[in-house]
């Protein structure tokens, strides 16, 4: 049986995949995220030489940094569009994959890791799940029965536009488009521009102010989607603290509005339960999609 080629296509790094039908890891690596023109050959060379080896690949599943084109019916399908990392706007995983002539499904690496944590982690038993990361960037996928919704496009959580009290936080943000948006303000590189460490040397009031910020994006998904559970992930949630003080906002927030989160949200706001593997998870899953819809 055919193989499923799975990439996480990170701002840092890449994991490529290879995998069974059956979601069984057959082998795996990273490379990091350079010019499009030294990564995605390098991508192409690891799938070419293992297929070599160990089979044909049948399939690929792209979850994938951004922004990228991931409507099947453009004549876009898999290109970067509006990125801000250096040249990758116009790259395209269709053109870098193309001697392999199999089918591909490009979603974004959000989308991904929500669908993995759906799958096999901390969403199993949702109807709809909600996946945030809060890293070098911040971004949004909900899974709805298994599915990724959107709309024309993908979401941009992370450009929503929180309140910020000015003189609480004199920081005017670092998004080049927006400012104080939300990941202007609360992602890991508008955190160490405006005090100059990390949220893990934090004080508790620096971790509770951008606790407030991600909150108002938490309580933005349950007002939008009403999702079963929220999980939040990437290397900002793991500041000691933060989890707990964004289920307090949070709630706080919502006012008693929804009754389901107007209670202990400790079952309802998670962490990640495939840790740092719910985006390759996810992209092997968008493989056998994309495999079984030929």
């Amino acid at each position: 049986m055919a193989l499923l080629g799975a990439v996480e296509a990170g701002g840092t790094k890449f994991v490529l995949a290879l995998a069974r039908a059956d979601g069984t890891l057959v082998e795996r690596t990273r490379i990091d995220t350079a010019h499009p023109d030294e990564t995605l050959p390098q991508m192409a060379a690891f799938f070419r030489e293992a297929q070599a080896r160990l089979g044909a690949i049948g399939a690929f599943g792209i979850a994938s940094f951004g922004p990228i084109d991931i409507d099947p019916a453009s004549p876009g399908y898999g290109t970067f569009t509006t990125t801000p990392k250096p040249g990758w706007s116009g790259a395209r995983f269709q053109d870098a994959l193309a001697e392999f002539a199999v089918p591909m499904r490009v979603d974004t690496d959000v989308n991904g890791a929500a669908l993995g944590e759906y799958l096999a982690g901390a969403g199993q038993g949702c109807s709809t799940l909600a996946y945030t990361t809060v890293g070098t960037g911040i971004g949004t996928g909900v899974v709805k029965h298994g599915q990724p919704v959107t709309g024309f496009s993908h979401y941009e959580s992370g450009h929503i536009r929180p309140r910020r009290d000015a003189a609480l936080d004199p920081f005017e943000g670092c998004c080049p488009y927006h400012g104080d948006c939300l990941e202007g303000l609360a992602c890991g590189p508008a955190i160490i521009d405006r005090w100059g460490h990390d949220l893990s040397e934090a004080s508790p009031e620096q971790v509770a102010l951008i606790a407030g910020y991600i909150a108002d994006l938490a309580a933005s998904l349950v007002l939008l989607h009403m999702p079963d559970r929220l999980v939040f992930g990437g290397g900002v949630m793991k500041a000691p603290g933060l989890m707990d003080s964004l289920r307090a906002q949070t709630r706080a927030k919502l006012g008693g509005y929804i009754p389901a989160y107007d209670e202990d949200l400790s079952t309802r706001i998670v962490e990640p339960g495939l840790g740092d593997d719910a985006g390759i998870t996810g992209a092997i899953e968008l493989a056998r999609q994309a495999l079984s819809e030929g």
